[in-house]
């Protein structure tokens, strides 16, 4: 069977950085375990910087899927563990910018705190590749 993805878009979502759902046919499958950025790609710390860290960690789930096969843009759920609810604005116009239009499903969480102090977001998700 041929894979295929449809968008269910409602225009607060939208909005939001988000599908109000995704529907797939066929293809396979990649679930991603929890991404945190305590630093980037070079070894440069990161801590209090939350752009900084949403970039890095969609560039390290990038990558993550890129050596299963797939990629950024083949997610199609995530869920997002911020630890200040004042970033959640900035975490959706960041994803926009990242997504395009072609948005995950997405829950966005406030929690009280991560792994380490310097975590400010975390993100897990599925991927769904022909």
């Amino acid at each position: 069977m041929a894979h295929t993805r449809t968008h269910i878009k409602r225009e607060r979502a939208q909005s939001r950085g988000y599908s109000q759902a995704v529907v797939t046919e066929g293809g396979r499958a990649i679930w991603l375990a929890g991404q945190v950025a305590g630093e980037d790609a070079r070894g440069h710390s990161l801590a209090g910087n939350f752009d900084g860290q949403v970039r890095e960690v969609f560039a390290r789930l990038d990558a993550t899927l890129k050596e299963a096969g797939s990629k950024l843009a083949d997610m199609v759920t995530m869920t997002v563990f911020i630890t200040d609810a004042r970033y959640g604005d900035r975490f959706t116009e960041l994803r926009c910018e990242i997504f395009g239009d072609n948005f995950p499903a997405s829950a966005l969480i406030t929690v009280a705190a991560l792994a380490r102090p310097e975590f400010l977001v975390e993100v897990q998700g599925i991927a769904v590749t022909g």
